[in-house]
């Protein structure tokens, strides 16, 4: 599609305008969501640009609840190590202080999916060969972000959660090794009595360089 200046403008300004208002939640109702709409944004997802189009991506959708608990109960004990075993180091525990965020991870049983990106480091051949893939990580981090928006038109937050290190989600989500977990996404509505950081965005002027 092509607009007069004047409505492209307007198209970015209100396209801005939406995503300012996506915050990262980590206090979900247990209302449920249809599954049509996590299907919905991994559509979208599937319209990134990837590295010769290998679309590199796999993202595995979890309702059961023991699997959630499994994720859980996993990702507490690498979080337990990071915020109470000292593995975070302290440049870094200053920089998430602002956000109050510690080793309970309970979000991760109340949202009613979670969902796994996977990133392919290699494609199999239907020989079992392995096929080299180009730009993995920029084009699983497209595709993630596109992800996101698509979950914000529907109304639903997120949490771009990523526990580290997170090889459990390769034995939970029963995936292959040339496949590596890349994020975990609680996908829900925001508890009604959700808080967010009261936080600030870049302005563009320290953002855009003019050359």
């Amino acid at each position: 599609m092509r607009y007069a200046p004047a409505e492209m403008v307007a198209r970015g300004r209100d396209f801005h305008a939406f995503l300012d208002r996506r915050r990262s939640v980590r206090h979900f109702s247990a209302e449920p969501v249809p599954l049509e709409c996590v299907e919905l944004a991994i559509r979208a997802a599937n319209t990134a640009p990837s590295g010769a189009h290998q679309q590199p991506w796999k993202f595995a959708v979890v309702g059961d609840p023991a699997a959630k608990k499994r994720i859980r109960e996993a990702a507490e004990v690498e979080e337990r190590q990071n915020y109470e075993g000292g593995r975070l180091p302290p440049e870094w525990r200053e920089a998430l202080a602002p956000l109050e965020t510690n080793s309970d991870k309970g979000f991760l049983e109340v949202a009613p999916w979670l969902v796994v990106c996977f990133a392919e480091k290699y494609g199999l051949r239907p020989d079992g060969t392995k096929a080299k893939h180009y730009y993995v990580n920029e084009s699983v981090g497209i595709a993630c972000g596109l992800f996101i928006a698509a979950l914000h038109a529907m109304g639903l937050s997120t949490l771009t959660h990523t526990p580290n290190p997170m090889a459990f989600l390769t034995e939970i989500c029963a995936r292959p090794t040339n496949e590596r977990p890349y994020i975990l996404f609680p996908v829900g509505f925001a508890a009604a009595d959700a808080e967010v950081p009261d936080l600030t965005r870049k302005p563009l002027e320290q953002t855009i360089i003019r050359v």
